[in-house]
């Protein structure tokens, strides 16, 4: 068999196998995005969507693996966060950074699923899940899409409120947050800006990086 032959055959065997040769291809990551695990592996990762335990109470299409993707400089900046927090004694956990597509709209199909209740006390206990996304709580057009957001706390400390509570509380300045939970929500907001994110202000986990010049949406899936 004649290398052309060989190539044609092994593309057919790639079709024939359910298109596994096409799905890989589309699956890698664009120029300019990296692991952040091959960057800041002091980092705990996590990443919510690739299990069950998140606001739809299982694995979000688009995640393949609970691995944190992200633009290369997101993931510096955020290296070196990690490297200040070291040196006061924290830790970052991340839960979330780039998001494929697929999720948005597994996202917006659940909120339209009125019999699925199963995570409302502990997600969205005083809002209606069809509401969601017109106050704000989830995003149609997430900078996640980028990979220049990214989802964290500092692991172990209390922030008021877990990750995505959908709720006025989870607001970052919100006036009932008081005590430990205040000093480090402002704690964290100090730190991510200094390197250069920016916080969304209804989510006091959420951090956008400012320092990319072309931050384009991008679809992959997270392996």
């Amino acid at each position: 068999m004649d290398s052309t032959l060989a190539a044609v055959s092994l593309i057919g065997l790639c079709v024939i196998a359910g298109g596994v040769g096409v799905a890989f291809a589309k699956a890698l990551p664009p120029k300019g995005f990296v692991r952040l695990a091959d960057i800041a592996p002091q980092i705990h990762q996590d990443m919510r969507y690739a299990g069950p335990d998140n606001f739809i109470g299982r694995p979000v299409p688009g995640y393949a693996a609970p691995r944190c993707w992200l633009r290369t400089e997101a993931a510096q900046a955020l290296a070196a966060a990690q490297e200040e927090a070291a040196r006061e004694g924290v830790r970052l956990v991340v839960y979330d950074c780039y998001r494929p597509p697929a999720a948005t709209k597994a996202f917006i199909a659940w909120s339209q699923d009125e019999a699925d209740q199963r995570m409302k006390e502990a997600y969205y206990p005083r809002v209606e899940k069809a509401k969601l996304f017109d106050l704000g709580y989830i995003a149609k057009a997430s900078t996640h899409t980028t990979g220049c957001a990214v989802d964290l706390a500092f692991e172990g400390l209390d922030f008021g409120t877990p990750f995505d509570l959908f709720d006025d509380k989870s607001t970052t300045a919100d006036p009932s947050i008081k005590g430990d939970a205040r000093h480090n929500r402002d704690r964290l907001v100090a730190l991510m800006t200094k390197h250069g994110f920016e916080n969304l202000p209804n989510e006091w986990w959420h951090f956008t990086y400012k320092g990319v010049s072309d931050p384009k949406p991008v679809d992959f899936e997270v392996e």
